[in-house]
């Protein structure tokens, strides 16, 4: 009819794999940056860390107690013990000459002020060697692999303060003005999903990521009379695919701007938390330089999970007497989100599986 606006048409369904193999081709990691090691929780590794130097520097002891030869022990027992010549330490502290052990409080008696040992020691008792920890040039932690708590607590004692990481800038926004509470909702979930994986979040601005390195825009992705912002994504850049093989998330889309990638997510929450595990996620990895593989557990289903042929399908499980049950599937409810303990996918090629199969569930963000 004259007079009516173009309306977006998805003119097929663009399976899951082929989708994830376009955001594979079509996005490069983002620059290193040096950021102090504070910092770094939850950031890609930009390059392979190795140990700059031997450390410790010289043995130092692993306990408290008396640091001693181990051959003057040998001898020793609870029935005849033998008395010895030592000098105290903690953990921590350097071993004085001589020392290669460090005999626990409990083996230890008193007679006066002379120690005696109640039981032989073997040379490297207590005591953590010169080069202990790591030796000089030898690995800490591989490039692509993200950094933890306790990678963060060896780089400090090893001296580490700084790090090359990878850390994407990601713009989220409502496709149109008006952001509804179901599309803020989504913006929270995928800010802090991204934030939790590594990356940074801004919100404002659709379209309008000059200062980043992805756009991710809520709402707008289906044939609807308001629905645009494919459209839009067409006229500023290009589009790569629009329709997914997907249930939930079919409406979903992908294209750049200017080489900038940009994921249209539906504006529904269990279509954008389905499209965010499977092309999101894909999305800042490559961005992040990220090769790590998705944490999953396996379980034994306790009900069937139908699925249809051409369709990958994201289906929310929780465990249930010590089985995984599915919570829904097609529509994934409020409800079923919030009582979900994780979800499996099953793939395109796959019209479920049996009670009683065992299947591979991945956490939820």
């Amino acid at each position: 009819m004259a007079g009516l606006h173009a309306t977006q048409q998805i003119e097929r369904l663009t399976p899951l794999t082929d989708a994830l193999a376009s955001i594979e081709r079509l996005v490069t990691a983002v620059a290193p940056r040096r950021v102090p090691c504070r910092d770094a929780l939850s950031r890609i590794c930009a390059s392979g860390l190795t140990g700059a130097t031997a450390h410790p520097a010289a043995a130092i002891a692993l306990r408290d107690g008396m640091a001693v030869r181990a051959e003057a022990t040998l001898d020793a027992s609870s029935y005849a013990p033998v008395a010895i010549v030592a000098t105290p330490v903690e953990v921590g502290d350097p071993l004085p000459a001589g020392a290669d052990a460090v005999v626990p409080a409990d083996a230890l008696e008193w007679r006066g002020a002379t120690a005696h040992v109640v039981a032989p020691l073997a040379p490297g008792d207590g005591v953590l060697p010169a080069g202990g920890d790591i030796a000089a040039g030898e690995p800490l932690r591989d490039a692509a692999r993200r950094l933890r708590a306790v990678d963060l607590a060896a780089f400090g004692i090893l001296g580490l303060t700084d790090i090359d990481v990878r850390v994407p800038r990601v713009l989220i926004a409502a496709a149109s003005a008006g952001c509804d509470g179901v599309i803020a909702a989504i913006i929270g979930l995928l800010a802090r999903a991204i934030e939790a994986a590594g990356g940074t979040v801004s919100r404002d601005g659709a379209f309008d990521a000059s200062g980043e390195d992805a756009l991710i825009l809520v709402g707008g992705s289906g044939m609807g009379r308001r629905d645009q912002t494919v459209l839009e994504l067409a006229r500023r850049g290009q589009v790569a695919f629009h329709g997914v093989g997907l249930a939930p998330g079919e409406t979903a889309a992908f294209g750049l701007i200017e080489r900038r990638p940009v994921l249209v997510v539906p504006g529904r929450l269990d279509a954008a938390l389905a499209v965010w595990l499977t092309l999101g996620r894909c999305m800042l990895a490559k961005l992040a330089g990220a090769k790590e593989n998705e944490p999953s557990e396996t379980g034994v289903l306790m009900h069937k999970i139908t699925s249809t042929l051409g369709l990958a399908e994201l289906v929310p499980m929780m465990r249930h007497g010590g089985r995984l049950m599915p919570l829904a599937s097609g529509y994934l409810t409020l409800q079923s989100l919030a009582r979900a303990e994780g979800y499996v996918l099953v793939s395109a090629d796959s019209e479920g599986f049996p009670a009683g199969a065992t299947v591979e569930m991945r956490p939820l963000p």
